[in-house]
């Protein structure tokens, strides 16, 4: 049997696409061509895949929020090291949840796994070279001592020549970087640069002293550490920061498996459908790192529901709670008083098609057989012909 045949046969039937091509890929590879049998399989299929979809008016919202959140309780408070990395802090348990679900625009430990291309991903030397052009290099981190000399009146900073080296830096570079920032005249002793400023006092001089330690060398910005780790026969560097768009253009970077842990920068540099994933994966690994399992499907509608308006949404007051049609939602979830105030004063009506408001009147909810509205004919009379 051909693959266009498959195709005509599944063509007009209510499976995804995706799973029709995982089925027919399936019987072609398992050689099945007696007919019966294939029509057999496929509405075998159908009907799984028919019991595993959602009734109407199931409570699909409620489950979901149970089944996150009764292990959300089982979850650890504390900051774990990254699994494998000891160098590396990274949050984990419920504190990672909660950055999750609240859309932070930056994590509290912001973390990148970066692959390499075929040529670069089996040399050490390599890796080491891209993990160099990654790291960012500041004044600070290639200086023995930054300081305000009183008796010259001036910074005086003495170069690391070691660290420079490591890094692939002259004394040139650094004094056109500071030139490039400040508006400075620079006197150079070999390894010892003394700044000076037209109208030098000791209050100028402190002022100057942080932004000359800040002045970026090299790298890209944002990223502290890079640590480089071999993983079955590949080498995977893993840093500490993010920032993903200037990491892309390094050379040697696989940017179709590169990641970061920062949902928002990725909804900037890759799009909303990449942020929904990452919101799917980021929460599965925080849970299945405490050996908890939440079916992937109670995920994917938080993450749909965060994504749905084409950004990243919080779940939370200043979110998808402050957003709901419903004034009695509204009041219920966060700040009240303000929700009831403002809705009296605007004249709002609420048309109670939630849960969360009917519970509150004390109505029957539009879910399961509260879907369905049952009208008696007042004209009907038992024994008598319709």
């Amino acid at each position: 049997m051909q693959m266009a045949d498959l195709e005509k046969k599944l063509e007009n039937s209510v499976l995804p696409p995706l799973l029709k091509r995982e089925l027919s890929e399936k019987i072609l590879k398992e050689e099945i061509s007696e007919e019966y049998l294939v029509d057999e399989i496929i509405s075998e299929t159908i009907r799984a895949y028919e019991r595993t979809l959602v009734e109407p008016g199931e409570a699909v919202g409620v489950v979901a929020a149970q089944s996150i959140g009764e292990p959300g309780t089982q979850m650890t408070m504390r900051t774990f090291h990254y699994a494998g990395v000891a160098e590396l802090n990274v949050t984990l348990g419920l504190p990672r949840m909660i950055e999750i679900v609240d859309a932070r625009k930056e994590p509290s430990t912001p973390t990148m796994t970066i692959y390499l291309n075929d040529d670069f991903k089996g040399d050490r030397e390599k890796a080491s070279m891209v993990a160099k052009n990654i790291e960012s290099t500041n004044v600070e981190s290639v200086s023995e001592d930054i300081s305000v000399d009183l008796i010259n009146e001036c910074i005086t900073i003495v170069l690391n020549t070691h660290q420079l080296e490591s890094r692939g830096l002259t004394v040139a570079d650094v004094i056109e970087s500071i030139k490039s920032k400040m508006k400075l005249k620079i006197e150079d002793h070999e390894n010892v640069l003394n700044l000076k400023i037209k109208t030098p006092s000791l209050k100028a001089l402190r002022k100057r002293l942080p932004k000359v330690r800040a002045i970026h060398l090299k790298g890209v910005q944002n990223i502290k550490r890079v640590i480089i780790r071999k993983e079955v026969d590949e080498y995977i560097l893993y840093s500490e920061g993010s920032n993903i768009k200037e990491v892309f253009d390094i050379e040697g970077v696989d940017t179709t498996k590169t990641t970061t842990n920062n949902i928002v920068e990725i909804q900037d540099v890759l799009g909303i459908e990449a942020a929904r994933n990452a919101i799917i994966y980021e929460m599965d690994a925080t849970l299945g790192n405490q050996g908890l399992t939440v079916d992937k499907r109670h995920l994917m509608m938080v993450a749909d529901l965060m994504c749905t308006d084409g950004v990243v949404k919080p779940i939370g007051r200043h979110g998808i709670g402050g957003e709901k049609a419903s004034v009695l939602a509204r009041a219920a979830f966060e700040e009240t008083v303000k929700h009831l105030y403002s809705a009296s004063m605007r004249g709002y009506v609420d048309e109670l098609g939630g849960v969360v408001e009917n519970i509150i009147v004390g109505k029957p909810i539009a879910m399961g057989t509260g879907c369905i509205d049952v009208c008696i004919d007042k004209t009907y009379e038992e024994g008598k012909e319709l």
